[in-house]
């Protein structure tokens, strides 16, 4: 997702302000004292139906430079880059796999991801699947943040409660029970929009709209793009759900590519 390089610098520069879901305050500062600006970034296994299906893939990471602008690195298969942070405030780290040698290039498959300094752990910054939802977000929330905004508005996502969203997804965070178990059913664009216009509400956390979509295509198994989603099988014809998005679906045969109204399917050569 774009950002607005001047939202991250005016975000990242000023102290953490303690914001919450919503519109109360809560524990949204630092964990303790963070004396290092450089981190090894620790990625997730890949989920297995991934790796069998598609091999180890590269990687494109996106971080926030000390500077306060966004920095991009490609990295090939299981690498442990060092990368370095903003020494103050909460900032995001996306990694988004691709397979470059079967065209499925970043932003296809969804990111795992950290946040910084919650996700740090000595020398190294711990990435996670359930972390690419909220380093997602974080992109979305400065993206959604009018240019002009000052460096103490609550709902920067700098200033968010991070603590407490994560806590939603547990198992009594009450929450719908879908999206605790695929954070990517949700819009989450649509929600950080929402969240900079009025604050937070958990009650948005719901699945996007799906419907289903006949395609004429070998019954599977196939894998999605969520590390959190099962992988479909199916009696012929196949059956999708999908919604007004553009989804990805892979199978041992090829690539799905399908919304509401269409589908493509590309066959592996």
């Amino acid at each position: 997702m774009k950002t607005h390089g001047l939202i991250l610098c005016a975000a990242l520069a000023a102290a953490l302000v303690p914001a919450g879901c919503g519109e109360d305050s809560g524990s949204g500062g630092l964990p303790g004292s963070i004396s290092r600006s450089a981190y090894t970034l620790r990625l997730p296994d890949v989920p297995p139906a991934w790796e069998t299906l598609l091999g180890t893939p590269d990687w494109r990471i996106e971080w926030v430079s000390p500077a306060g602008s966004k920095a991009t690195r490609m990295i090939r298969g299981n690498i442990s880059p060092e990368i370095s942070l903003p020494e103050t405030g909460t900032s995001p780290v996306s990694a988004w796999p691709c397979w470059p040698d079967r065209d499925i290039p970043p932003g296809v498959f969804r990111p795992a991801g950290a946040l910084f300094p919650f996700d740090v752990s000595g020398a190294d910054l711990k990435a996670s699947w359930r972390g690419g939802v909220d380093a997602v977000m974080y992109w979305a929330l400065a993206a959604a943040t009018p240019p002009d905004s000052g460096p103490a508005v609550p709902r920067l996502p700098t200033n968010f409660n991070w603590p407490r969203f994560r806590e939603l997804f547990a198992e009594d965070g009450g929450i719908n029970e879908a999206v605790r178990q695929d954070p990517w059913l949700a819009d989450w664009a649509s929600i950080a929009q929402k969240t900079v216009q009025s604050g937070f509400d958990k009650r948005r956390l719901v699945p996007r709209s799906r419907g289903e979509l006949a395609v004429p295509v070998g019954s599977g198994p196939w894998i999605g793009t969520s590390p959190f989603a099962e992988s479909l099988y199916f009696e012929v014809p196949p059956v999708f759900p999908v919604s007004d998005e553009a989804e990805t679906w892979i199978s041992a045969e090829g690539l799905l590519r399908c919304n509401r109204e269409a589908w493509l399917f590309l066959a592996w050569d």
